[in-house]
């Protein structure tokens, strides 16, 4: 297979990175790199570092390039870039994606799915999620500092069978992923954890064992939690009686000192994923008249913080 892995952030840099490193040039897989800047000329002249929770790698593409005429038409693209930039992405890499492409996103939000078949207008998209915390720490080095490293992938219709060789090559990578037959629970049970957690991070500026050592933020965490479970309800997600426990002893398994992906975004005054995760759920709030004022609360503060 062709594997294009679009965006090499800290998700793209980490499982494209294994991905690279499993197969290198000449292998069963061809893996291409989408990527831009400084960060694509170090890549090509010296590999793209990983350094992880679960072992360290120098991986080498077959392809970095900007240019996705140059990639080809892939049978695979991981989408690994952040919801703020996704449409802008998805437009650009229309040359490399045909009919029976299959397009995975593994971004933050839940309508992922949507923006990419919007966009793109062409291939075969799943929807994914994976659980990991990880960042570009500078031109061709990324860094994996918490998070269990397992990717949930899968068709929202059902479909087992078609992706089963997707499945197959990414653990022959050491990669932890997992076909599944209801990926639409699977990514709304990682975005009432992110959602919530990246809110909270980010408004406050304290990282996630503050937030669970602290009676009023912990409260605040659920709080938002209990928002976006009253929203999937109302859109029958399905998701399983104790999804706030559980999502909130998923905030337990990172170290203490863990610092969300955009609460990074917003110390540094990068543009955040706001609108891609407590927007999302004030915006489908206001369309199916449900009621979300905490996260109306937090979406609030933190637009005057980053805008």
């Amino acid at each position: 297979m062709r594997v294009a892995i679009i965006g090499i952030g800290g998700v793209g840099g980490y499982y494209g990175g294994r991905l690279a490193h499993q197969f290198s040039p000449g292998s069963d897989h061809e893996i291409l790199f989408f990527c831009r800047g400084a960060h694509k000329e170090a890549i090509r002249r010296d590999g793209l570092k990983l350094f992880a929770r679960d072992g360290d790698l120098i991986a080498h593409p077959a392809l970095a390039t900007d240019n996705a005429i140059a990639l080809g038409i892939v049978d695979v693209a991981l989408f690994a870039v952040k919801g703020y930039s996704q449409p802008d992405v998805a437009r650009l890499i229309r040359p490399a994606i045909g009919p029976s492409t299959v397009v995975i996103p593994l971004g933050n939000g839940v309508d992922n799915d949507e923006i990419l078949k919007r966009e793109i207008g062409s291939g075969d998209v799943l929807n994914g999620c994976v659980y990991i915390s990880s960042h570009a720490e500078a031109p061709g080095v990324v860094e994996q500092t918490g998070g269990s490293r397992k990717l949930f992938f899968g068709s929202p219709e059902g479909a087992i069978d078609p992706y089963r060789p997707i499945e197959v090559m990414l653990k022959a990578a050491g990669i932890d992923a997992e076909l599944s037959d209801n990926i639409v629970r699977q990514v709304w049970a990682k975005f009432i954890f992110i959602d919530a957690i990246s809110g909270v991070t980010s408004l406050h500026g304290v990282t996630i064992g503050t937030v669970l050592a602290s009676p009023e933020l912990k409260e605040l965490l659920a709080g938002l939690m209990r928002e976006v479970e009253t929203l999937a309800d109302d859109l029958r997600v399905g998701l399983p009686s104790g999804i706030i426990e559980q999502a909130i002893e998923r905030a337990g398994a990172f170290p203490p000192d863990t610092k969300t992906s955009m609460q990074l975004d917003v110390e540094k005054g990068n543009p955040t994923e706001l609108d891609t995760m407590l927007g999302y759920v004030v915006r489908k709030g206001k369309e199916l008249g449900i009621s979300t004022p905490r996260h109306v609360e937090v979406y609030e503060a933190l637009s005057k913080k980053v805008r």
